[in-house]
């Protein structure tokens, strides 16, 4: 596959385009810049120094371009640069592909949008949103839905052209697989405090459309099984303190381990991976877990029934009981959880690799750059 411009011998030169940058969508560009700069295309990347920081986009071997999250001129002004000599612009998430919509105004350059999820909000918020969502669908060359769901979305919206497109998620370097599922990490164990007890674990952000009102709920139900099973958060973000203060007023044997850069191995050590809630199309924390032979429990919405298909247990969203009862039955049935972890690796084998996604961008590169005849 080519990774040449259609102007010369000179390498193909891409933009990608982050916004704030949520976990996903992140790791989705740090592994798609090392693999496009391994094919001999330049690569820059603009986003803000934060996300620099925790992905480190030019130890990938690209380019790093600070573009601060808003849509304030100066940040405008700013992508616009930086997309000057670009063959193909590619905008991550929905703020930065209305980001590089206004930037690229009315050049030709190509634009290649990934939608990872599909933004949320509520009231006037919203109807913005939507504004925004069939703005930029209309704007794309090429929209690249992570699900089928967000495939249908970005067509009924105006776009032009749209398809689906897995997006590989990196294996962990700091913990590989179980090689005994049924021997999690006692290190590990013992530093959370949960040696002779089940250790549950939820992971992501601490925000209101994660769910974690919910599990704390779901969370009393535990309370009266002997050994109570111990809950550990690993995310950080703007509803740490309201959760700590039901803990502690509540009782809960639940931890809030804040942001983790191990959560590979921490996860690794875990019983039960818990998703209570999110929008996420491709939830980072399904697909770590069915890598990891960790049993899953989720809430079903997003795109994660597409994800995991029956390698999870899936209950109704915004059912505290439900999802407590998922959860005591999975603990209670050795071997259902060994069956989910057989199915969990047979359902990884399925999703691509991060060879395979990086090949299928460059794919659409080349056919939107090949030289008309």
């Amino acid at each position: 596959m080519s990774s040449h411009s259609p102007h010369g011998q000179s390498p193909l030169r891409t933009v990608q385009v982050l916004g704030g940058g949520n976990a996903g969508s992140s790791t989705h560009v740090r592994s798609l810049a090392a693999g496009l700069v391994a094919r001999g295309v330049r690569v820059t990347v603009c986003a803000p120094f934060e996300a620099e920081h925790l992905y480190d986009f030019t130890g990938a071997g690209a380019a790093h371009v600070h573009v601060p999250r808003s849509s304030d001129p100066g940040s405008v002004a700013a992508l616009r640069a930086a997309c000057a000599d670009a063959d193909v612009v590619h905008a991550h998430g929905l703020h930065a592909s209305f980001r590089a919509v206004l930037a690229l105004g009315g050049r030709r350059t190509p634009l290649v949008v990934t939608w990872h999820s599909r933004a949320r909000a509520d009231g006037a918020r919203a109807h913005l949103l939507r504004l925004l969502e069939r703005r930029v669908a209309k704007a794309a060359t090429v929209v690249l839905g992570t699900t089928s769901e967000l495939v249908d979305l970005a067509r009924r919206t105006g776009a032009r052209d749209a398809r689906l497109a897995g997006v590989a998620l990196p294996r962990p370097r700091e913990a590989g697989e179980r090689a005994d599922a049924e021997q999690p990490h006692p290190k590990v164990r013992a530093e959370l405090g949960a040696i002779d007890r089940p250790l549950l674990m939820a992971v992501g952000s601490l925000d209101r459309h994660r769910g974690y009102d919910l599990l704390l709920d779901a969370t009393h139900a535990w309370c009266r099984r002997d050994p109570a099973p111990l809950v550990v958060v690993a995310g950080e973000g703007p509803l740490r303190p309201a959760l700590q203060r039901r803990i502690e007023d509540e009782e809960l044997p639940v931890r809030l381990l804040g942001r983790r850069d191990d959560v590979g191995a921490l996860l690794a050590a875990a019983d039960l991976a818990l998703l209570p809630g999110g929008e996420e199309a491709r939830s980072l924390l399904a697909q770590e877990a069915l890598h990891a032979r960790v049993p899953l429990v989720a809430a079903q919405a997003g795109g994660i029934r597409e994800l995991v298909g029956d390698a999870a247990v899936l209950v109704p969203p915004d059912d505290a009981q439900a999802f407590a009862e998922a959860v005591a039955g999975l603990l209670d049935d050795p071997q259902r959880r060994e069956r989910l972890r057989d199915l969990g690796t047979r359902q990884a084998a399925t999703w691509p690799t991060e060879d395979e996604t990086v090949a299928q961008v460059l794919s659409v590169y080349d056919e939107l750059t090949r030289p008309m005849i």
